[in-house]
């Protein structure tokens, strides 16, 4: 076969009926003509943070990891802690799901339990309408647990299940499988199953194998850990299959203590891995993952000391036993954040790592889940354009949404407003 003599598209697919997968930057890609654009991911945990096992010791440079947040210890220099944020719009309303489906937009929330849905446009989405047409899939938006159509305390449950919004009246469509999410990533017409049918790798592997062997040593190595990567994750697509013997029916009320999906730790990690695949690939550079929606009964008893579901536990009334079960279920939230974190800073993306150019944001709408507060919210950040290594507390009470006006305005290249920002966050 001979060498390459042109080089490869950035958009170039391995190619099979019924299947075709995107590549990762390879050396024989022709350079790019501009700088690698902004990536924005987004990961959402249900229920609050406890605050005395989230928020760090000191500020600034020399602050030190709490409970809660060492899981990013090793990411020091590319995290930033940001206090002292509110979203003054969710204040109004009942405890949860106004405070979850304004997290990215800051905007008020029309209660109603019916169909007249409205909330402001999520940041994410603002993102992902300004690289419009740049990449194959616009916004990955992602989550773990189905929605419960009901009404609760006069609002929508719809709202607890979603905090990407297309419009101010709608959801952006979400996906809860990640076959689905890995089907949408391969343009697959097939089925992840546990049977030995061919997957979407089997159906490209003909074209990969001619492209490797036209590749330099270093492409051709990169190629192929990719692949073994897209292996590895539809063997473990596999096994979930494997887990699911009978549909999911959402449990009684809007709450069970032994709620649990079939495979739940697995699902977290495979739209983890999802999520990384397609910004390696460039073929999103948005992405956002709710690990649950508004009060989530998740059963964490999986975890060692933890008995119960999630959102009771959140409700841990200063019970001592219940705070430290809780804050073991926020460490949990945090150390899935933090493997995204590490897998993006250990890829290699043209000169730099893959977190280089990537906002990772990770928090809750609340803060102390007891009290359903959205004042001094949980947020961190890791990589991007800002120095890391810092706990940045603003001096007074400051809108969210002014971190929100200084991504915009790194992705856009000029200052802006957002939601009810009065200007860029300061400190970054």
């Amino acid at each position: 076969m001979r060498p390459l003599r042109t080089p490869i598209h950035r958009r170039a697919l391995l190619r099979g009926t019924g299947a075709a997968i995107a590549l990762p930057l390879l050396e024989a890609m022709a350079p790019p003509l501009e700088p690698a654009p902004l990536r924005y991911v987004c990961l959402f945990a249900p229920n609050g943070m406890l605050p005395a096992a989230w928020r760090p010791e000191g500020t600034g440079a020399d602050f030190k990891w709490s409970p809660t947040l060492a899981p990013f210890a090793p990411h020091r220099d590319r995290v930033l802690v940001l206090g002292n944020l509110l979203n003054r719009a969710s204040r109004a309303g009942e405890g949860h799901y106004v405070k979850t489906t304004a997290w990215l937009s800051g905007a008020p929330v029309h209660r109603t339990g019916g169909r007249d849905l409205r909330v402001g446009k999520s940041i994410d989405q603002v993102i992902a309408a300004h690289h419009a047409g740049q990449t194959p899939i616009e916004s990955l938006v992602l989550g773990i647990e189905p929605v419960r159509n009901r009404v609760d305390m006069g609002y929508s449950t719809v709202y607890g299940a979603n905090i990407s919004w297309r419009t101010p009246t709608q959801p952006a469509p979400r996906e809860i499988d990640p076959r689905r999410a890995y089907a949408r990533l391969t343009r697959w017409n097939g089925a992840v199953s546990a049977s030995a049918e061919p997957g979407a790798l089997d159906l490209v592997l003909e074209e990969a194998r001619s492209l490797s062997r036209r590749l330099g040593g270093a492409d051709r190595a990169k190629l192929e850990e990719y692949l073994e990567s897209v292996r590895e994750l539809e063997v473990r697509l596999g096994r979930l299959a494997a887990m699911e013997t009978a549909a999911l029916e959402p449990p009684r009320g809007l709450e069970a203590s032994r709620e649990s999906l079939p495979g739940f730790q697995d699902r977290v990690r495979l739209m983890l891995d999802i999520i990384f695949e397609a910004l390696r690939t460039d073929s999103t550079r948005v992405a956002t993952l709710m690990f649950g929606n508004s009060v989530s009964g998740q059963n964490f008893s999986f975890l060692e000391g933890v008995e119960g579901g999630h959102h009771s536990l959140s409700h841990h009334e200063r019970k001592p036993e219940r705070m430290a079960q809780y804050a073991r279920i926020n460490r949990w939230h945090a150390e899935q954040a933090a493997y995204l974190v590490g897998r993006l800073a250990g890829h290699s993306d043209g000169g730099g790592s893959l977190l280089d150019r990537t906002v990772v944001q990770f928090g809750s709408g609340l803060a102390d889940g007891n009290r359903h507060q959205p004042d001094d919210l949980p947020v961190l950040v890791a990589g991007g354009p800002w120095r890391g290594g810092r706990h940045l507390r603003q001096a007074r009470p400051t809108p969210l949404c002014n971190f929100y006006a200084s991504l915009i305005g790194e992705v856009s290249g000029g200052p802006t407003t957002f939601g009810d920002s009065h200007g860029p966050l300061q400190g970054l």
